[in-house]
């Protein structure tokens, strides 16, 4: 989750206007709503070539909105800074972010932590936040993770739900605190029960496995519902599973599809091809071939291994799509290419045969070799079977030159890997 969003909540006109009430000035400014010319840039700029911090920190909102005036990232940052300077305490957190994100000014992430650090001091809570981000990805300043554990704490004691859910996280991986999973179910629920979904989420999680709390389905329902109905991906595919399995909730395929396709919709992977499989065997929703190979399709074009692997057995068979040996060997080599053993197996099967690709005994070989050799279970004794089968076709010297293949075969690393294990 990046900080950035929390600009928004300080740069607009309407913000700094409201900030007036609690910021020194030089000259009285009506509330906000009283105000007919609040926007003009020349009132406002005469009173900000006065020194007057206020106007200078809404001038900046201004342009930073183009409220007004043209939308001009430099020139807000540049009144922005005239307030920073002044010593105002949102105009430095701004400028910090600005300088964060690379608007208006070249990306500096030492700049950045320089004004965070600045308005974290002086008790701004997105700055304590964002202070607390930086330590711990170690940008502008060294990484220590203890440092963003004390800054995440301040903001997250002053209720910042952001804030309470990083320490949570932290108190999860035990980096810059000890490892304790009932802080961090604690600082969880905090950030939970202020909506914010990320820590709804990883609460469900922890009620499912039983760390930090008492194992119950039920309570990882709720806490999955109340981030899915907010529109976390993660959330609609974990409770699309509980219904799956019947897991505090009575099992009902129609509704785990139905979470599913929520998620889907958004352009979640696994949920994409989780809800293929589905049409696949009618589980949920009406059996439709054309609509999996669909949602495969989708899925697949994001990397998810199961789905390249499944959209080449539909090209393969024809189910869905009109069947095409050339299509089939493209996705199988997708998702044999980043390791998946089931692919690697139909890709050697296509050489084998020489459908879709040139026939190539090697090849096939290489690749049958490369499925048994990662395959568990029932799977590695199918494909090895598959193997061997090709070896007796070929010479000694074509299974010794398949074996050195397999042996410098590398997975390509530069994919997505997404997706459940193919077998």
């Amino acid at each position: 989750m990046s900080p950035f969003w929390r600009i928004a909540r300080f740069a607009t006109c309407e913000a700094a206007i409201l900030l007036i009430g609690t910021t020194v000035n030089l000259v009285p400014w009506p509330a906000f709503g009283q105000v007919k010319n609040a926007y003009d840039p020349n009132v406002v700029r005469k009173v900000a070539d006065q020194g007057d911090v206020v106007a200078q920190l809404l001038l900046g909102a201004m342009y930073y909105e183009g409220r007004g005036v043209s939308q001009n990232y430099a020139e807000a940052a540049r009144w922005y800074r005239k307030a920073a300077e002044q010593g105002n305490v949102v105009a430095q957190f701004v400028l910090g972010a600005m300088y964060n994100k690379g608007q208006g000014v070249p990306q500096n992430y030492v700049e950045a932590a320089r004004w965070y650090r600045k308005a974290a001091e002086k008790g701004h809570v997105g700055a304590q936040f964002d202070l607390g981000f930086m330590y711990e990805q170690g940008r502008g300043v060294s990484q220590n993770y203890a440092e963003a554990a004390r800054w995440y704490r301040v903001a997250a004691d002053h209720g910042d739900a952001v804030a309470q859910f990083f320490l949570g996280s932290l108190y999860a991986e035990g980096h810059g605190v000890p490892e304790d999973a009932a802080a961090a179910v604690r600082w969880y629920r905090k950030a939970a029960d202020q909506s914010n979904a990320e820590a709804q989420f990883n609460l469900g999680d922890m009620y499912v496995i039983g760390v930090g709390v008492s194992q119950d389905y039920a309570e990882a329902v709720r806490w999955y519902r109340n981030a899915a109905d907010q529109g976390h991906t993660r959330a609609q595919y974990r409770l699309a599973s509980m219904f799956d399995l019947g897991q505090g909730v009575s099992q009902d395929y129609a509704e785990a599809a139905r979470w599913l396709r929520r998620a889907a919709d958004q352009g979640y992977a696994d949920a994409q091809s989780d809800l293929a499989l589905r049409y696949c065997l009618g589980q949920g929703v009406a059996e439709d071939y054309a609509e999996a190979a669909s949602w495969y399709r989708r899925a697949a074009d994001q990397g998810n291994l199961f789905a390249q692997d499944s959209l080449g057995d539909m090209y393969r068979d024809g189910h869905g799509v009109v069947q095409d040996y050339t299509e089939a060997a493209r996705w199988y080599r997708k998702a044999a290419d980043q390791g998946s053993s089931s692919a690697q197996n139909g890709l050697g099967s296509m050489f084998d045969s020489g459908h879709g690709v040139p026939q190539d005994y090697v090849q096939a070989y290489m690749w049958m070799n490369l499925a048994a050799s990662s395959a568990r279970g029932p799977f590695q004794k199918t494909f090895a079977q598959n193997r061997d089968r090709v070896a007796g076709k070929m010479t000694s010297q074509q299974i010794a030159e398949g074996q050195r293949l397999t042996r410098e075969w590398k997975p390509n690393t530069g994919a997505a890997p997404g997706g459940r294990p193919t077998n």
